[in-house]
């Protein structure tokens, strides 16, 4: 059962409910949770043809607002309304066949097939696919993409024009994707050519890692010697004869699940969908379903990776063999529960690792179903230095802990709490909730071979599972968590160890002892254990700020509210706190720490309440804090709900006026970033970003990543010292959007940020205001990883402008460098076999109103294509600024910015993004007014001027990232 709403995060919470809650396994249930269950249960579990074809192994209810469908030929269907966003429609098509479905000469195939059902089929010629799409409004690869996994591949398709005709071309011209793929020896060597350069470009070492551990968990199966992209000798031998007996095979409709919400009357969708499937026919009988294989305990238990530049991690699996299963009421109740006893140890574990107590930097556990081969424990270990033994132990004591002794009823409840609240906030949302995602919980429910329900039935059955959520059923469903046909154990470090397979080995079979010390306080945190602010500030303005509907109120201390009281998200209230100067705020000359500061600050806590308090004080509550730097102010964000945006307001106004700075977060940060530092050499895009931001901005320290010494050298005073005058700084602007009252939140804010004492911004020098280019250089930067000899990559880049003066300008800047996308993809990928890496983007600075911004363009690529990638981008826009566009590549570059510009509008989260800093800066509301007219107006002479102006080969700037010895 999957519910068809988002979730919040919290811990491992977002894994773990992100797949509804329901995971692999399956026990009976005790009588009593059966008889809480009876209201709840619709009707008994078993083979109904009068219930939709998803559900007719379930008893759960039927989310009703599907429209269910199956044709002759048995395709099915799923079809619901859904106007978040309006006007749009996403449609996912899923075919029952990835990677585990190949024969062993077909590695490869099934996503190779991907790439030339996209590329020509019956209504698209070939290599047209992009440009077809991109006339109907739709990015290619956002809007338009496939995915092949183990077990399935899922077409994704956002329409952002629900048009009858839009819809009719679109649906046609996915069918004809799915029946005549356009599957000839020219297609397949161009394609052949790009999924080898995918591969190629994907290779790197956590690719490495990946391919380790699934052979060693998945032994003895085919998921362990399978994966998705292929090998370079199967791909190499696949001809056209070959691919279209694999298509022949598995595309087929009786193998197909189409899933589609949107802004659409759901009975002309069916007609459309019967109107172009019904013809496809399945070529002979169908092909049944392969043996996935089960766990062999009589096969290796235990591997170790030596791969330079990653942290030392031990991956403990305990493996049961996948079944399907009944996917009841009863069923969901046992996994709900089972899943709450798993949350109290990775709380523990959490804790355990806040504190320092234990030897490893973080650690949790988790239960997956993997790809229908398996139902497994994977207990996931990051050591706090090189000592993994004591690791591991540590964590297997905390575990033992769990197996040995019952969990208190008090913490129970606090997970049962959480989860509660987390379901609850998916009903409360439940109108606005993309259709993106509704058609893709569809596909992913087929795929797991479970149903999906609505968010009110999935809080339904979870409360009806309290009554088995007994302190003796946590204690068995953990040690039955703990179990498994076979145990394996992958250590991955970043150098050789004597005899450390032997030794993982004796460390994960050595007796433990069960932990004492890890059990959290009962004691509860409530909103009354905050420092308490001072008396309600007092209003002294009020008035629109350039549109009716948002309110700009000043209070007594200078904090100034935006306030825009709707509900156009029913159940969201967004928080913005802005402060301070942000970016100009800081030296450009000075490393200072503040690349520490979203892994410290919020960890900090308030006041003498550290982070186990705080993480109290939000249960039950949506709570968040998001702490990020702007080019001109700092920022607190969250996203709330009409019953906690108060305390949301408290959380922050605390936060501001009475740090914590307890020493624990600094040093838990440190050993993070100096276990992840060698990771930012393995590969030509983690040197970049490590590396690219700082050049571009010419090598401005407030953009440089912290080297080793630096990151070790950090003392909690020294954070301190930076951040204590930042969070007492001024002036503060709130901005309040959401399904608020507009009196009452208007209140709030005078009981928080308006009680606050007025605040002075700090002081800024000329340098600081100030972001500039660096000097053109004739021969490139080179910069060097530790990756492999076959990867590279290269970077042109040329200044522009900053501040929002010439706003329009910028904004015209991003469809010119799409343009250059656009380019470099037709020549890189569909001419030169490259894969998806070529790019270009704009960067102009808003928020520093003095300097340059820049456009700059990259590609992934073979070291030996360096040079080309230069003499290719020189052509582009050299044509660029010698020529205007053509009509047709202008209106396809526009057409889906203006849909993805229209799907934004229709949220709080884009007018807040527009109108930040409205407050101190007038300039922002008229900005804010051209932003459709700047973008859709602009003209193919247009953009051919700024070519000539910014893209000047005498003022760029190059870095190219080369292996290592080359």
């Amino acid at each position: 059962m999957r519910k068809t709403s988002p979730v919040r995060s919290t811990h491992s919470l977002a894994s773990v409910l992100a797949i509804a809650l329901l995971l692999a396994g399956g026990w009976t249930v005790p009588s009593s949770a059966r008889d809480s269950a009876a209201a709840a249960t619709a009707a008994p579990a078993q083979q109904d043809s009068s219930r939709p074809w998803l559900y007719r192994n379930s008893d759960v209810p039927i989310d009703k607002a599907w429209l269910f469908g199956e044709l002759p030929n048995g395709l099915r269907y799923a079809i619901r309304h859904n106007s978040v966003p309006p006007g749009q429609v996403s449609i996912r098509l899923r075919i029952d066949a990835g990677s585990l479905m190949e024969r062993p000469d077909e590695k490869g195939y099934a996503h190779f097939m991907e790439h030339l059902t996209f590329r020509g089929s019956k209504y698209v010629p070939d290599g047209e696919s992009k440009r077809i799409w991109q006339r109907l409004g739709v990015t290619f690869g956002s809007d338009s993409n496939a995915q092949t996994t183990p077990t399935g591949t899922t077409y994704a398709l956002d329409l952002p024009d629900a048009s009858p005709s839009g819809l009719d071309e679109s649906v046609k011209i996915l069918a004809g994707m799915m029946t005549t793929p356009n599957i000839v020896p020219a297609a397949v060597d161009a394609e052949r050519a790009v999924v080898l350069a995918e591969m190629r470009e994907g290779t790197d070492v956590a690719t490495r890692v990946g391919d380790a551990s699934r052979a060693l968990f998945f032994a003895g199966q085919p998921l362990g010697s399978h994966s998705p992209i292929g090998t370079v000798e199967t791909l190499s031998a696949a001809t056209a004869a070959k691919m279209k007996a694999f298509h022949g095979r598995w595309y087929r409709p009786d193998n197909a699940v189409i899933s589609i919400s949107g802004d659409i009357d759901p009975k002309a969708m069916e007609a459309l969908i019967r109107q172009y499937f019904s013809p496809w026919k399945g070529q002979g009988k169908r092909t049944p379903q392969p043996d996935f294989g089960k766990p062999d305990p009589k096969l290796p238990a235990t591997v170790v990776a030596v791969q330079a530049g990653l942290p030392t991690n031990i991956t403990v699996a305990w493996l049961r063999p996948w079944h399907e299963k009944s996917d009841t009421i009863v069923y969901n109740q046992r996994k709900m529960a089972d899943l709450v006893a798993l949350q109290m140890i990775n709380r523990r574990l959490e804790e355990a690792a806040r504190r320092g107590t234990a030897s490893f930097l973080q650690a949790s556990v988790d239960v997956q179903d993997v790809s229908r081969s398996v139902d497994g424990t994977f207990l996931s270990i990051t050591a706090l230095g090189e000592d993994w033994e004591k690791a591991l132990q540590d964590a297997r004591a905390i575990i033992e802990d769990a197996k040995q002794t019952a969990p208190t009823p008090a913490e129970v409840d606090r997970e049962f709490t959480e989860f509660e609240t987390a379901l609850s906030i998916a009903v409360e949302n439940q109108n606005t909730e993309p259709s993106a995602r509704q058609a893709t919980d569809i596909a992913m429910a087929v795929d797991i071979r479970e149903t999906t329900v609505s968010p009110q039935a999935a809080l339904d059955i979870y409360r009806s599972a309290r009554p088995l959520m007994t302190p003796e059923y946590m204690l068995e469903a953990t040690r039955r968590t703990f179990t498994g046909d076979a145990t394996r154990a992958m250590l991955v470090i970043p150098k050789a160890e004597n005899n450390a397979e032997g030794r993982l080995t004796a460390a994960l079979s050595a007796p433990v002892q069960a932990a004492s010390d890890v059990r959290l306080s009962e004691s509860k945190v409530t909103m009354a254990d905050l420092p308490a602010l001072p008396p309600a500030g007092k209003i002294v303005e009020r008035g629109n700020l350039g549109l009716p509907a948002v309110q700009q109120i000043t209070y007594a201390n200078g904090v100034k509210l935006v306030l825009f009281a709707n509900d156009a998200e029913s159940g969201k209230v967004r928080v913005n706190v802005r402060f301070g100067q942000g970016m100009e705020a800081l030296s450009p000359t000075k490393m200072q720490p503040t690349w520490a500061a979203s892994y410290v600050l919020a960890a900090n806590g308030i006041g003498k309440l550290g982070q186990r308090e705080m993480d109290d004080l939000s249960n039950g509550r949506r709570l968040g804090f998001n702490f990020s730097i702007d080019d001109n102010a700092f920022k607190l964000s969250a996203l709330t709900r009409p019953a906690d945006y108060k305390d949301q307001l408290r959380l922050f106004a605390t936060k501001l006026a009475f740090p914590g700075w307890a020493s624990e977060p600094v040093e838990r940060a440190k050993a993070g970033l100096m276990a992840a530092y060698d990771a930012s050499s393995t590969s030509p895009n983690a040197v970049l970003g490590r590396d690219l931001g700082w050049l571009l901005r010419n090598k401005d320290m407030r953009f440089r990543t912290p080297d080793k010494a630096e990151i070790a050298a950090l003392t909690p005073a020294d954070f301190r010292k930076l951040w204590e005058p930042v969070l007492a700084s001024g002036p503060i602007e709130v901005q309040i959007f959401g399904d608020v009252q507009a009196e009452e939140a208007v209140t709030a804010v005078a009981e928080t940020f308006g009680a606050l004492k007025a605040r002075s911004p700090l002081p800024v020098s000329d340098a600081a205001r100030t972001i500039s280019f660096p000097a053109h250089n004739e021969t490139p930067l080179v910069l060097t990883h530790k990756g492999d000899k076959d990867q590279a990559a290269a970077v042109i880049a040329w200044p522009t402008g900053a501040g929002i003066a010439n706003v329009r300008e910028s904004r015209q800047m991003d469809v010119l460098a799409q343009i250059i996308s656009d380019r470099l993809f037709e020549k890189l990928r569909a001419v030169d076999g490259a894969a998806y890496s070529p790019t270009a983007q704009s960067d102009w600075p808003l928020g520093f109103d003095r300097g340059q911004g820049n456009v700059m363009v990259l590609s992934q690529l073979k070291p030996e294509r360096v040079d080309y990638f230069y003499k290719l981008v020189h052509e582009i826009t050299a044509d660029l600024a010698a020529n205007p566009v053509s009509a047709d590549e202008l209106k396809r570059v526009l057409a889906p910015m203006g849909q993805m510009l229209s799907r934004a509008s229709t949220g709080n989260a884009f007018w807040m993004m527009q109108m930040e800093g409205a407050t101190q800066d007038p300039r922002i509301v008229d900005a804010m007014r051209t932003l459709m007219p700047d973008v859709l107006g602009v003209t193919a002479e247009d953009l051919r001027a700024l070519a000539a102006k910014y893209l000047v080969d005498a003022k760029s700037y190059s870095v190219v990232v080369l292996p290592e010895g080359e």
